[in-house]
C-alpha cells in the first residue's frame, strides 16, 4: 500500500487503512472502543495476537486499546504485511503473529 491508497480517506486510523487491502489481515473494534489486528486470523488464549509494527526499522508496540497513535497518515510513505513464516523468519517469535512494515516519508533536504 502506497501514501496515495492511504491519503485517500486521511481521516481514517492507519489501522483501518488497512482493512480491506491485504489478504488475511482483519480489522476490528473491541469492546473497548479499541483496534484488533490480527493477520492470519491468529488467536491464543495465554498470548498476544497483535502483529509486530516495525517503523523505519524500529520495532514499536502499538498504544492504548492496539491503536498506532501519533502516526500522521501523510508522513507515511508504504504498508506492508508479511504473513508467512518465509518472510517473518528475520524477526523470529516477534513476527509470529506477522509483521506491519511501516516506512515514513523523508524529510526533504536542502
Amino acid at each position: 500500500m502506497t501514501s496515495k491508497d492511504i491519503t485517500n480517506d486521511p481521516s481514517q486510523p492507519v489501522e483501518q487503512a488497512l482493512a480491506g487491502r491485504f489478504p488475511g489481515v482483519e480489522v476490528n473494534r473491541t469492546p473497548d472502543g479499541g483496534v484488533a489486528v490480527r493477520i492470519r486470523g491468529g488467536s491464543s488464549i495465554m498470548a498476544s495476537n497483535e502483529p509486530l509494527y516495525v517503523i523505519d526499522g524500529v520495532e514499536i508496540a502499538p498504544g492504548p486499546n492496539g491503536a498506532l497513535t501519533g502516526i500522521n497518515p501523510y508522513d507515511i510513505d508504504s504498508i506492508e504485511v508479511l504473513k508467512d513464516a518465509t518472510s517473518t523468519a528475520m524477526y523470529g517469535s516477534r513476527g509470529s503473529n506477522g509483521v506491519i512494515i511501516i516506512k515514513m516519508k523523508k524529510p526533504p533536504t536542502h
